[in-house]
């Protein structure tokens, strides 16, 4: 299992040394993510992908919801005033539900991450966001680690429902 940390670092050298401690750490390349809004980020940095920065996962899983709900109303109602196959009833509630999914999920990638919303000041005044994933039993040794290397750090906080393989 694994922790997601927040923090919101000043500049891009500050970024290179954070990313620099977090890898002599043990904390794998793939596991830290860097936003900036203002500034583009060097290359050799990992950049926050497409699921991070939009609402598309969080789409997606909503569509899914309203998409089967009405999928099986849709299908009750077909059964009760047109005598249909009750196996309608699962077929409109998965259609309903990949339908759902689909078209909340393409609203959803036009949208800024709602998750990240409390950093998006920060962000447009030219401070870049870490994301790193650690492991659950590390979160604490971790924390203190960056907190006594990089007093410029503000954590902006921590996600625990991390799925183990992301």
């Amino acid at each position: 299992m694994r922790h997601r940390l927040y923090y919101s670092l000043p500049d891009i050298d500050s970024v290179r040394r954070t990313f620099d401690d977090l890898l002599l750490n043990r904390i794998e390349q793939k596991h830290i993510r860097f936003l900036s809004e203002r500034r583009p980020l060097p290359h050799d940095l990992p950049e926050a992908g497409f699921l991070l920065k939009t609402d598309f996962i969080h789409g997606a899983m909503l569509g899914m919801m309203i998409g089967a709900a009405l999928g099986l109303l849709f299908g009750a109602l077909l059964i009760n005033v047109y005598a249909m196959w009750s196996g309608t009833v699962l077929l409109t509630t998965v259609m309903g539900m990949l339908f759902g999914a689909w078209a909340s999920s393409m609203a959803g990638s036009a949208v800024p991450n709602s998750k990240l919303r409390m950093f998006y000041p920060e962000l447009a005044s030219g401070r870049v966001l870490m994301i790193a994933d650690v492991p659950a039993r590390r979160v604490g040794e971790i924390e203190e680690m960056l907190q006594k290397r990089h007093p410029e750090m503000r954590f902006g906080g921590e996600d625990t429902h991390m799925p183990v393989f992301p």
